[in-house]
């Protein structure tokens, strides 16, 4: 037995069984290990965003970490966008991260870095293992601090801690300790708070406080005491559809969104942080509520955020009976015709939704009325990349296939976003995940034109244009994606668009459609 064999028996005793990979040489001892592990499905990702995204999405739908595995500080910086998207979605996860032979560093090779420097912004816990017996401690505190609370960890894997030798372990399940209990005082001041503002309370849900059963309980609080219920602009994980609470979502520009929040007085948190501005603008303000609204936190992550709800609920007496009336039937209007737009994608798409299903939307701008159509389709999981970094969606529909084999996951894909990571689409070919990629295919960096606006730029000349277009030559996402093993078609009407849909959510496997609005 070596030290790699150990990390795997630790990472398996604690039902981590999927590792996301893109190894290299000092990986191979722990490449080795896992291929004596068969109980350890091993996906590999041409890319490391694919891997670190992947692992994201695996985890969003399990609430347990997958790890992952990456080749020295290079191979780590590959995957630190999207590390970087999970850390703000509150993610667990677990990267091991090959390295040098302890003894080779000195010597300064070319793959040499810092990985710890590397690593530390994009993780909550970072740790270097310390020779072959210090394998088990090491990785027993990765997969505890992935968890308590939530998050990334990277766990530093030096190829002669993994080769060296190792005594027979005692395996045993990590104990984690539990969420703190309710913060009594807070629930009591946010109810008197609640009071004395009826009409002007406003709650952020995120995280658990998003998820089915706990939207049910601040759905109740929101119809009985008058209070607005909120979602933050990027959503890590949301339960919605017919039936389900739908937390209005708070827009991204941000007039639309001080607008909105302009009447709150009282801003109450679940899970999350105040909301604020994505880019300071000139002559715009950063924080979205205004500077008198009195901000109050319920519970933070890590805490248990449903109990944090029934809580409040209790002590502001509501009753189970009192909850907002959940959305029921679609809005009347008519079934789009001719030339495809991007609002007849989202209504399509909305419409044709098959219960259960996984919705990973890094649209960006092109499916804006989708997120308010999904209250009115079948009941599913809304998904995005929650830091801003773009190339989150084909891995996080990936790491969502992974997870849930027996649900269609459907993503929702903008054509400049999917560019940086299209390598995730080998991966659904390969393992045969159950993925419908619709790309939105505009050929421009649509946001970026906006941006331009909004920062005082309105006449955009040749070298800005082609900064922000994608065009000469125009992406064929029909060719790419079946070089990458998956079968594609395109589509330039809303009948052409709803007949390849109909027939990619009758089937299994990975399908993509070519959207060109």
């Amino acid at each position: 037995m070596n030290g790699a064999d150990v990390l795997c028996d630790v990472l398996l005793a604690n039902d981590v069984r999927v590792c996301f990979a893109n190894p290299g040489t000092s990986e191979m001892h722990f490449v080795a290990a896992l291929d004596r592990k068969p109980e350890m499905r091993c996906v590999l990702g041409l890319f490391e965003g694919v891997v670190t995204g992947a692992a994201d999405g695996y985890a969003r739908m399990t609430d347990r970490p997958a790890a992952t595995l990456l080749h020295t500080g290079p191979g780590l910086a590959n995957g630190l966008a999207n590390m970087h998207n999970a850390r703000r979605a509150r993610t667990p996860m677990i990267n091991i991260v090959g390295d040098h032979a302890s003894y080779h560093l000195p010597l300064d090779a070319p793959l040499t870095s810092d990985i710890e420097g590397l690593a530390a912004p994009m993780s909550q816990w970072v740790r270097r293992i310390d020779g072959p017996a210090d394998v088990q401690p090491a990785t027993e505190a990765a997969f505890r601090a992935s968890l308590t609370p939530p998050g990334v960890t990277t766990l530093i894997l030096p190829a002669d801690a993994a080769w060296g030798d190792a005594a027979p372990v005692t395996l045993s399940r990590v104990a984690l300790s539990p969420p703190p209990a309710t913060d009594m005082e807070a629930v009591r001041e946010i109810a008197k708070a609640i009071r004395a503002a009826p009409g002007r309370v406003g709650m952020i849900v995120r995280g658990q406080a998003a998820r089915a059963d706990a939207l049910e309980v601040a759905g109740r609080i929101s119809a009985a005491c008058d209070v607005r219920l909120f979602s933050d602009v990027l959503i890590a994980r949301m339960q919605r559809g017919r039936g389900r609470v739908a937390p209005t979502r708070i827009p991204y520009p941000v007039d639309a969104a001080t607008a909105m929040l302009r009447d709150i007085d009282v801003m109450v948190i679940v899970g999350g942080r105040e909301p604020v501005a994505f880019f300071a603008y000139p002559g715009k303000p950063g924080r979205l509520v205004r500077d008198d609204c009195r901000v109050m936190t319920l519970a933070a992550h890590g805490d248990d955020l449903h109990a944090a709800l029934e809580a409040l609920h209790d002590e502001l007496g509501v009753r189970s009976s009192q909850r907002t009336e959940p959305a029921s039937a679609f809005p009347d209007e008519p079934t789009p015709h001719g030339v495809l737009t991007e609002d007849a994608i989202a209504l399509s798409v909305a419409r044709r939704l098959p219960a259960n299903a996984i919705v990973c939307d890094e649209a960006v701008t092109s499916a804006r009325r989708f997120f308010a159509l999904s209250a009115f389709a079948a009941p599913h999981d809304y998904m995005m990349g929650t830091g801003g970094s773009i190339g989150g969606g084909i891995p996080l529909a990936t790491g969502a296939a992974v997870a849930c084999p027996d649900r269609k996951v459907v993503n929702l894909e903008a054509d400049g976003s999917g560019m940086y990571t299209v390598q995730g689409l080998w991966t659904q070919a390969r393992e045969n995940l159950d993925v419908v990629t619709i790309v939105f295919s505009n050929r421009t960096y649509a946001i970026l034109h906006g941006e331009m606006r909004n920062v005082g730029v309105n006449a955009i000349g040749e070298n800005a244009r082609r900064m922000l277009d994608l065009d000469h030559p125009a992406l064929d996402w029909v060719s790419l994606a079946k070089g990458m093993g998956v079968e594609a078609a395109r589509a330039d009407t809303c009948e052409r668009f709803d007949a390849l849909l109909d027939s990619a959510l009758s089937r299994r496997g990975p399908f993509l459609i070519e959207a060109v609005i």
